[in-house]
């Protein structure tokens, strides 16, 4: 999933910043839909994709509990 994400990111190897929210917002390049949890973490599927992919507890860090969906958007670092 990563790297559809990133794919227009020249040098994202190299780095590059990741946005995320529970909500919408301007310019989100994936919907991701919650699936189940497993092994602590969670699988999230961006469905207009056809891809799937899973997320480690981190996730936790920045969300009370696995949202049943979350937004996000790649960019280059500056």
């Amino acid at each position: 999933m990563i790297n559809t994400l990133v794919a227009d990111i020249p040098n994202a190897a190299q780095g590059f910043r990741l946005l995320f929210s529970a909500n919408p917002f301007p310019g989100y390049q994936a919907e991701m839909l919650w699936l189940k949890a497993e092994y602590g973490g969670n699988w999230y599927r961006w469905e207009s994709k056809n891809l799937e992919g899973w997320l480690c507890p981190a996730l936790l860090k920045y969300f009370p509990e696995a949202p049943p969906k979350f937004y996000c958007k790649a960019e280059k670092l500056q």
